[in-house]
């Protein structure tokens, strides 16, 4: 049965992270953190880091939590809820630095309709340099006005 579980635990986390990634980035990131999240909305980068990156190292702290927590004293359901936080922040992570922003040259180009969806979607975030009157704030999901243009 637990073979079953676990990676349902996994894939139900991932799919979550989403609605708790939107809900962190308008009232945390867009709130109470915009001083770490200010510098991400600004047109150019000043270096290689810039103080949002923080927000890795606070969303990965749950993770190796549960990591933590997940193997004390044996195997358990936190380690694959931990597991799936991993999996949301590593596509978090190729979505968001390395197709949207390019800060690594890995994916330069790309016809996927969906993947342009997603950047329309967040080109429409960043047009907004301050905190207030944002959109777009969750990163796998877009409204589905971005895609229209495309659909043949």
């Amino acid at each position: 049965m637990l073979i079953i579980l676990y990676p349902v635990i996994v894939i139900l986390t991932f799919l979550s992270m989403e609605a708790i990634t939107w809900c962190t980035h308008k009232y945390i990131m867009h709130g109470f953190l915009w001083y770490l999240h200010e510098d991400h909305h600004q047109p150019k980068y000043q270096g290689v880091f810039e103080k949002n990156d923080w927000f890795f190292v606070i969303f990965a702290i749950p993770s190796i939590l549960l990591f933590w927590y997940g193997v004390i004293p044996n195997i358990n359901y936190l380690f694959f809820i931990g597991f799936g936080i991993l999996c949301y922040g590593l596509t978090y992570f190729l979505i968001h630095d390395v197709l949207i922003h390019q800060r690594f040259k890995w994916f330069k180009k790309t016809k996927n309709k969906y993947l342009i969806g997603l950047r329309k979607a967040h080109k429409i975030h960043h047009k907004h340099l301050g905190k207030e009157d944002g959109e777009c704030f969750g990163m796998l999901y877009v409204p589905y006005k971005y895609f229209k243009n495309q659909l043949v």
